[in-house]
């Protein structure tokens, strides 16, 4: 029996939508807020999850990027009362799989949350490489060109960031939220400074730099030499 995870702060529609996958023989959990959805996420089994966007504490795009970060690649649908082509990029940029604008046809959601559950969860990637850098997500190891490198728990958990949009900047305030938990807007400071150590220990000893600013934006990994700015 396949198992669903509803995230969803408006408990009306909650309801709706627990009865009727009910129906269709699904198992179904309910949370009303995002930190309960992520928790759940990450400590329980489920096939697919439909997460709203706006949800009070841990907004959809937050708790999204949380699981992906976690290493889970269950299939996400995600639900939101805004609309247009930026609202949906940005769904899909944080690692959703799927999306649907309110109000919505409980038949298209039907369609879209069989696909997904057809379709199921991707591998958990063992590596991700950038050039000759590899990170292990799951025993958080570094290594340069076979020279493991020890970081800490923060400074992995950044340079991951970057590694898995290798070439493009990310920015600060980008950064802050997917790091740290922090609002966009904080100060990015403590960015900086993990920037720098991530620099000593990953560009010093080499002859070729690979973590490159992106003046006025944030930061990238480029394995080329002379790449980046």
């Amino acid at each position: 029996m396949s198992r669903v995870l509803i995230v969803e702060d408006e408990i009306s529609l909650a309801s709706v939508l627990r009865r009727g996958f009910e129906a269709e023989g699904l198992r179904v959990d309910v949370a009303h807020d995002g930190a309960e959805g992520l928790r759940l996420a990450l400590s329980e089994e489920y096939d697919v999850i439909v997460l709203d966007v706006m949800l009070p504490g841990l907004d959809g795009h937050r708790v999204c990027r949380a699981v992906r970060a976690a290493g889970l690649w269950t299939p996400i649908l995600m639900l939101t009362a805004r609309d247009g082509e930026y609202d949906e990029a940005e769904g899909l940029d944080t690692g959703a799989d799927d999306y649907l604008s309110k109000p919505f046809s409980y038949l298209v959601l039907q369609a879209r949350l069989r696909a997904l559950l057809r379709r199921g969860g991707a591998a958990r990637p063992a590596t991700v490489e950038v050039g000759d850098l590899v990170l292990e997500p799951g025993s958080r190891r570094c290594t340069r060109a076979g020279t493991e490198i020890p970081l800490t728990a923060r400074e992995f958990d950044l340079l991951a960031v970057l590694a898995r949009r290798p070439g493009v900047a990310v920015s600060k305030g980008a950064l802050l939220e997917e790091v740290w938990d922090l609002p966009a807007d904080s100060d990015p400071n403590v960015v900086e400074v993990h920037v720098s150590a991530l620099r000593r220990k990953l560009d010093q000893p080499f002859p070729q730099r690979l973590l490159h600013t992106a003046r006025g934006i944030g930061y990238r990994l480029v394995p080329a030499a002379g790449a980046g700015t």
